[in-house]
């Protein structure tokens, strides 16, 4: 089970651009390195159960990636993404990231994304990490805004 602490939750960011624009940002993995400092580079075939490669900054070592794998948990158009890290023999410890768009209309729209820890060591990790997960995750959220926004005004203006 769960403790509500260990869930870190983005900002919410209102858009404005359609729910099926943020998720083509959202699935447009090859170009996160234009606008997600956070995940700077993500592999998959977004199938579920299909891995997830995601390379993020490291926070002990600026300038180096860590490569995490993951696995596709959840695929909803324009609604949610998921992926989690699943325990092994090596590590125990286990999360799940969901991203959630949300139709406010047919040009407005809403993103957030949480992330769960979960295992043995869900306390520890929330405590160490809980806060440069956080502020990443809301420079993400404000990215998701700004690439979508950017995009729709784009083809409004073509």
């Amino acid at each position: 089970m769960s403790k509500a602490e260990n869930i870190i939750t983005s900002i919410k960011v209102e858009i404005d651009a359609p729910a099926s624009l943020v998720w083509q940002v959202l699935v447009d993995l090859p170009r996160y390195h234009e606008w997600n400092p956070f995940t700077v580079r993500v592999e998959s075939s977004l199938v579920v159960g299909a891995p997830v490669d995601l390379y993020v900054p490291n926070p002990a070592t600026p300038g180096e990636n860590l490569r995490i794998v993951e696995y596709i948990a959840a695929v909803e158009p324009e609604r949610l993404l998921s992926w989690e890290q699943r325990p092994t023999a090596e590590s125990k410890d286990a999360a799940r990231r969901d991203q959630y768009v949300e139709a406010l209309g047919p040009e407005r729209s809403s993103y957030v994304t949480t992330d769960i820890f979960l295992g043995v060591n869900a306390d520890e990790i929330t405590k160490n990490f809980g806060a440069w997960v956080k502020h990443s995750f809301d420079a993400v959220a404000l990215g998701v805004k700004q690439r979508a926004e950017a995009l729709h005004a784009a083809r409004r203006a073509a």
